[in-house]
Parts: structure tokens; C-alpha cells; sequence
């Protein structure tokens, strides 16, 4: 079995929809860029208000992936 090393970097996707969405979308981004992700850990959620009412769910993930 080959040797390995992968790398850890932070991301945060943003939504007005759900925290799903808000995830998927930053996924979306991070595959566009990074090559070889393993795996994801959502780090924390938030949610941005105005005028009491939410405007933006965030979620801040981890991506770990491969390096080459």
C-alpha cells in the first residue's frame, strides 16, 4: 500500500435556504478547487438575522483531502 498524506483546510458555505443547502454549496466550491477530498466535519453552524428574521444559514466544515 502506497504511503499517504492528507491535509486539512476550513471552509464556510453560505445559504438563505437551510443549513443543508449552505453545505452543499461550499462542497460544491471546495470540489471545484481541491482534488482528492476524503472526507468532511462540520465544525459549528450559525445563522445570520435581520430584521427578526434569518437571512443566512452558515456552515464552517472541514475538508480533508489527499495532497498529490
Amino acid at each position: 500500500m502506497a504511503e499517504q498524506v492528507a491535509r486539512v483546510t476550513q471552509a464556510i458555505g453560505e445559504s438563505p435556504k437551510s443549513f443543508d443547502d449552505a453545505l452543499q454549496i461550499g462542497f460544491k466550491r471546495a470540489a471545484e478547487t481541491l482534488r482528492g477530498i476524503t472526507g468532511l466535519r462540520i465544525l459549528n453552524q450559525r445563522v445570520s438575522v435581520k430584521d427578526n428574521k434569518i437571512a443566512t444559514y452558515r456552515v464552517r466544515f472541514e475538508v480533508i483531502f489527499i495532497l498529490d
